[in-house]
């Protein structure tokens, strides 16, 4: 099958069954494997000269239901790029700690400094998800996180980071293939846990908290893109593409050396 909008249209709402997770844009996977490591080459490059600039930031959200490869993505595509540039934040439950203060603290920590990738496995967004599914708080409190949450990525746009955000799009169908995969795998079967079967009981609810979050916090600035996620190696491709056409854009360089550099010699 082939392409569809990645970034959904801005202020419409999104019906996320009129988007297919298991397109492949055309591509078949010997090809689009060939063409993921010109790519993550190119990251690592582009990497370096952002580190070694550090005048911007890029901040990766990955959000997606159980299984829809946050991990793998993480590790496929920064594979290549120099882990003392990075830093990964993965958000669980909140410690008592980060619930007495509000709901955006223990994210501003993570938020990567510049020259630097950070890289969120799942975010401020289980905010708006998993707290709204289960009315962990009220309908009046988690309704004004939305402007909360487009205010506070506006703040880190305007301080220099580059907010990409994902949402890996798998089918039910893909993820019931991805649970069995796991029991029937000894190697696997740690991932496996039995919170996964509640959550996977309320699909629809989740899917229509994550259309609100993908309509409500799809801007300009920070634009959603709903990655086709069936397909792992499509994903990879896709996630990979868009990151390095986004760092492109800030037209990297590398600092000027010091003046007289060339007649400098190191002695024996």
């Amino acid at each position: 099958m082939g392409a569809q909008p990645l970034i959904p249209p801005i202020g419409k709402h999104v019906k996320l069954n009129e988007y297919d997770p298991g397109i492949n844009g055309g591509n078949n996977k010997d090809a689009a494997t060939q063409e993921l490591k010109q790519y993550q080459t190119r990251l690592a490059d582009l990497q370096e000269m952002l580190y070694a600039q550090g005048k911007h930031a890029l901040l990766v959200v990955l959000q997606g239901m159980d299984t829809s490869g946050k991990d793998g993505t993480i590790k496929s595509v920064f594979e290549s790029v120099n882990p003392i540039g990075m830093n990964i934040a993965a958000f669980k439950a909140p410690t008592s700690t980060e619930l007495s203060h509000d709901f955006l603290w223990r994210i501003h920590q993570q938020v990567p400094a510049k020259g630097y990738i950070g890289i969120f496995n799942r975010s401020h967004y289980e905010d708006v998800l998993v707290v709204r599914v289960n009315s962990l708080v009220p309908q009046e409190i988690w309704e004004k996180r939305y402007q909360q949450i487009n205010d506070f990525e506006r703040l880190l746009v305007e301080s220099g980071t580059v907010v990409l955000k994902f949402f890996l799009h798998i089918s039910k169908e893909e993820q019931k293939e991805r649970l069995l995969a796991r029991l029937n795998d000894p190697q696997k079967r740690w991932k496996f846990s039995m919170g996964d079967l509640p959550v996977r009981d309320r699909w629809d609810d989740y899917m229509r908290a994550y259309e609100d979050a993908l309509e409500r916090c799809n801007t300009d600035y920070a634009p959603w893109h709903i990655v086709p996620a069936n397909r792992k190696w499509y994903r990879n491709l896709v996630i990979t593409r868009t990151i390095v056409d986004a760092l492109e854009k800030l037209k990297l360089r590398f600092p000027e050396a010091a003046a007289g550099l060339e007649n400098v010699v190191i002695p024996d």
